[in-house]
């Protein structure tokens, strides 16, 4: 029986998942399966993967073609490599301890460079969303002085208003008290 490492779809419209299944070539893409390996969402930034890694190598191991999907997944997780040294250790040209070493040592790299990549990715969201509140506070400080400069002018309209209301009150009880007093102020 010919078996393939491959994709089986999940998920929704538009929001697949994988999972990474041992299946006989024949077999639909969603049917019957031999058995599960993992599973690939590559909906997240990056991509996740969870593979079991003792149980892909066995079937790598033992003849089973992963498809190219699969084949990329499986040498970035290092199935692949860790298949090409067993092969050196069959041949007799180092051992199976010296082949653990390379691999750790491939493996070390390689989340070396993943960390670098999401510390700067990280950087970057941190300084955009700096940027974004500088940017936020400014236009905050634009719209209290705006408002300040409004509240200060309705404030002077407000004290000039009540300035008229006094002088018309003053002229009103002056005009109340009756008309001598412009009057005696006109003899004087």
């Amino acid at each position: 029986m010919a078996t393939k490492i491959r994709l089986a779809r999940h998920g929704r419209k538009d929001y697949a998942f994988y999972h990474i299944v041992v299946a006989d070539s024949r077999a639909p893409r969603d049917g019957k399966i031999i058995e599960r390996i993992g599973s690939y969402n590559p909906n997240t930034n990056p991509a996740t993967v969870d593979l079991k890694f003792d149980r892909a190598l066995y079937w790598v191991g033992v003849g089973a073609q992963p498809t190219d999907t699969a084949r990329n997944i499986l040498s970035g997780e290092g199935v692949m490599l860790m298949k090409h040294l067993n092969g050196g250790v069959a041949k007799g040209a180092f051992s199976q301890e010296e082949a653990q070493k390379r691999f750790d040592a491939w493996k070390a790299q390689k989340d070396a460079k993943n960390g670098k990549i999401s510390a700067t990715e990280a950087e970057k969201k941190t300084a955009a969303a700096k940027a974004l509140l500088a940017q936020e506070v400014e236009t905050n400080k634009a719209k209290a002085a705006k408002i300040a400069e409004k509240r200060a002018a309705a404030a002077a309209e407000l004290a000039a208003a009540a300035q008229e209301a006094a002088k018309e009150a003053a002229a009103a009880e002056a005009e109340a008290k009756g008309e001598e007093a412009p009057a005696e102020e006109a003899e004087a």
